[in-house]
């Protein structure tokens, strides 16, 4: 059976996602959980991009030895030395050039003629091949160019020596006929495509990504470009849990394979959302919390007599847990950490203890803790890459129909010192909020603000997500950028407003700490 390569860009592509910034470490945690997935190929970054970028691709390459690591170029020698110097410690490197080929690129952006942009595409292919024997060529906007000159194009890079041609649909424009022709006719025409891999690579802008990489593999792209949960720029990528699995699910009609341990699709999409902020919606196929979920009572009579009445997947096959096994304050430390295990949480003993003492809390406060609320635990105290500048010790609140919310907070600072102060506001988030300004006096703006259910019932843990934009622009990870995300969980929503705020404030005062340092 043939195999198809997943190429993932979560690291690259998917980090564009507005507020969706990464730094290093949270990069390099992402990046091991591909590997253990068997990701095939991380696009770890575009080194020129930022110095950020550059560690990032330089560190994966060096931590990640059972992938291929690429790295992102422009068509010209500045970014691929870059980009070589950034891979130099990957086990298998791979160069990731190329220029758009639709006339709308290259008259408006590129601002050239079709010869030329072909002349130094090839050049670009040439010198990169002076550093590493794998690499891949972009045709940026194929779906909108004229496939004449796109096979002439793919002819003569290959002949330079390319040894993967992608074929993106870079602002999601074509339908999965239309896709699928595209890739059908490159096998057709375009002489040497024996000695390249196709692979594809589409955007989601009319909601067709998956379905037109589909497409291409049905038509002879046997390399697929995409992200964890979908994410990316504007309606985002080609969503690696979906490809994987309707490969995997329909195999009868594909007839192809790929290497994913699918029992981490689950766990992988949990960790980027973490990370980046960036919450599934319930009904995302694969991993939202919806997927297999049954409210129609029909649905539910025919899954408990026979499961395939209405479900095609087993929740098990993606790594979805059990969510009958239930804990409480009487589980003890082993039943707390058999579980975690279980669910694929390796914790040393330091990160095992402020586990721990977070679930006493929150099994104190519900009776019971379920699969999704461990996560939610784990999220706030051990997936944190940065050093936290100021504690929250404390937060009360008094707030009601006829009372000014008033909120009074105790927050550790970096020298040790406890602060204490208070503020009222329009309600009683508002009320924390102002009270912790009052404290760190770090100016920003809240832009963005949700909360989630973790669980079903009253005494469901909340989880806040935050963006707030900071007055002045701050580096991190060599980017100026003025927008961060935060995030905190709690069974008392004010409490993870609190600690969403205190996260993003946090993750803002490192990013200041990091330029300074550098500077």
């Amino acid at each position: 059976m043939d195999r198809v390569m997943i190429f993932d860009t979560t690291l690259r592509d998917g980090e564009q996602s507005p507020g969706a910034s990464l730094n290093v470490d949270e990069k390099i945690e992402i990046a091991h959980l591909l590997e253990q997935m068997g990701v095939d190929i991380i696009e770890a970054g575009f080194p020129i991009s930022s110095p950020g970028d550059f560690r990032a691709v330089q560190r994966i390459s060096k931590e990640i030895r059972n992938c291929v690591i690429c790295g992102l170029t422009r068509a010209n020698p500045k970014d691929i030395d870059v980009a070589a110097e950034a891979l130099q410690g990957a086990a298998r490197p791979r160069i990731h050039t190329g220029l758009g080929v639709s006339d709308i690129h290259i008259q408006y952006k590129l601002r050239t003629t079709r010869e030329k942009a072909l002349e130094q595409g090839v050049e670009a292919v040439r010198y990169a091949r002076r550093f590493v024997e794998d690499v891949q060529y972009y045709t940026e906007d194929a779906g909108r160019a004229d496939p004449e000159y796109l096979y002439r194009v793919l002819e003569a890079v290959i002949e330079a020596g390319a040894t993967v041609v992608n074929i993106p649909d870079t602002t999601g424009y074509t339908t999965p006929h239309e896709w699928g022709a595209l890739i059908r006719g490159i096998t057709e025409n375009v002489p040497n495509i024996h000695q390249a891999t196709i692979s594809v690579h589409c955007h989601n802008d009319l909601g067709m990504a998956t379905a037109n990489s589909l497409a291409g593999v049905a038509n002879g792209a046997r390399q697929v470009e995409c992200t964890i949960n979908g994410i990316g720029e504007r309606a985002g990528n080609t969503s690696l849990e979906e490809v994987v699995m309707a490969l995997h699910t329909r195999r009868d009609l594909f007839g192809v394979t790929t290497g994913i341990n699918t029992r981490l699709l689950y766990p992988a999409s949990r960790l980027v959302s973490h990370l980046t902020g960036i919450v599934v919606q319930p009904n995302k196929a694969i991993v939202g919390a919806n997927a297999f979920a049954h409210s129609s009572g029909i649905h539910q009579d025919g899954v408990l007599k026979e499961r395939t009445t209405y479900e095609i997947i087993n929740p098990r096959e993606v790594g979805v847990p059990d969510s009958e096994i239930i804990l409480s304050a009487r589980s003890g430390r082993h039943g707390l950490r058999h579980r975690l295990e279980e669910l694929g949480y390796t914790l040393d003993e330091e990160e095992f203890v402020k586990v721990y003492q977070r679930f006493l809390g929150v099994a104190d406060k519900k009776k019971t803790v379920d699969t999704r609320d461990l996560e939610a635990i784990v999220a706030d105290e051990v997936q944190v890459f940065f050093e936290e500048t100021y504690h929250l010790e404390h937060v009360q609140v008094s707030c009601g129909d006829h009372s000014i919310p008033t909120a009074t907070v105790r927050i550790r600072g970096p020298d040790g010192q406890v602060y204490c102060d208070a503020n009222h506001g329009s309600g009683p988030v508002d009320a924390v909020y102002r009270a912790i300004n009052r404290v760190i006096g770090e100016p920003n703006e809240l832009i963005e603000f949700s909360i989630q259910a973790v669980t079903e019932g009253i005494d469901a843990v909340g989880r806040v997500t935050i963006r707030i934009e900071a007055d002045d622009p701050v580096s991190e990870n060599g980017v100026e950028r003025r927008v961060f995300s935060g995030r905190g969980a709690d069974t008392d929503i004010v409490v993870a407003s609190a600690k969403a705020y205190m996260f993003a404030l946090n993750r803002l005062l490192a990013a200041r700490r990091e330029a300074a340092n550098r500077d």
